[in-house]
Parts: structure tokens; C-alpha cells; sequence
């Protein structure tokens, strides 16, 4: 499969989010409680996502995943209980636009750690999913994922 990814500067984005240790089997459930509670609350602040839910790994353990779940926010907005008020770091980074089934996604992630190394940089170890649909409108086939990976 040919790849097309894109080196950018990005600045300092904050997000509203929710943070958890989950196995990959219930990482749809715990994704979509977090959505929903951050648009709840978003709504009772009278505020709109700036862009697409995203969720962050911070490790690739499919048994016990770390992982960051919510939306970019126009600005920093309060927390509250388990929604936290953070934001996605500035720096550089790497992204492809990947459009198909999420199980078939390894291929995006192997070719982008090569393009990495290729071009001599560096992954911080986080990576972010920024997805533009769910499988509640789209086909497997239609679904639009913006992989990132933040680099040192």
C-alpha cells in the first residue's frame, strides 16, 4: 500500500480529554463513554470541539493500553472530575490520512516508525488517532483516521 505522510510544525493544541488503562477489546466501549461525556459537558459549557475526536496511546500493550480520549477546543477550557483540561504538545510531527477498517490499521503504523528512521527523527512514543467518522455512519471501507506521530 502506498502511503503518503506529511511533516509538520505544529503548535501547542488544547483538548478537554479523559485519560484510562483498557484492553483493545473494550477500547470502542471506553471511547465512545469518553466522547460522550466531553460533548455533554462541551455542550453545558456552551463550547464546540475545534476539530475531530482524537485518542492518544502512550504504549502499545493491547492488554492494558494507556490512552488519552477527547477533542481539540478552540481554548483552554476548565476540567471537571475525570475530564481533564490538557492539550496535544507543539513540536513536529509526522501524519498520514488512512482510510479503511480500523483492524487493518498495523500497516500505517509500521511504514510511518520506517519513514521515521528513514529520515533520521525520532518518535516521542506517544502516537494520535484523529477520527473524522465511526462505523455508526460510514462502511469499514469509508472510515477516515488521521494517524500522528509526535517526534523528538
Amino acid at each position: 500500500m502506498d502511503f503518503k505522510f506529511e511533516l509538520s510544525d505544529q503548535p501547542a493544541q488544547p483538548v478537554l480529554s479523559m485519560r484510562t488503562r483498557t484492553a483493545v477489546g473494550n477500547l470502542p466501549q471506553e471511547l465512545g463513554k469518553a466522547y460522550g461525556a466531553i460533548i455533554g459537558y462541551l455542550n453545558e459549557l456552551g463550547e464546540k470541539p475545534l476539530d475531530a475526536a482524537f485518542a492518544a496511546y502512550y504504549n502499545m500493550d493491547m492488554a492494558d493500553l494507556d490512552v488519552e480520549m477527547g477533542f481539540p477546543v478552540p481554548k483552554a477550557l476548565p476540567g471537571r472530575g475525570e475530564i481533564k483540561s490538557s492539550e496535544i504538545p507543539a513540536g513536529k510531527q509526522v501524519s498520514c490520512l488512512y482510510q479503511g477498517p480500523y483492524s487493518q490499521m498495523e500497516p500505517v503504523y509500521n511504514e510511518m516508525m520506517k519513514w521515521i528512521n528513514e529520515h533520521g527523527y525520532t518518535p516521542t512514543g506517544t502516537s494520535y488517532e484523529f477520527y473524522y467518522n465511526s462505523p455508526m455512519e460510514v462502511p469499514e471501507s469509508e472510515l477516515l483516521t488521521k494517524v500522528v506521530f509526535p517526534l523528538k
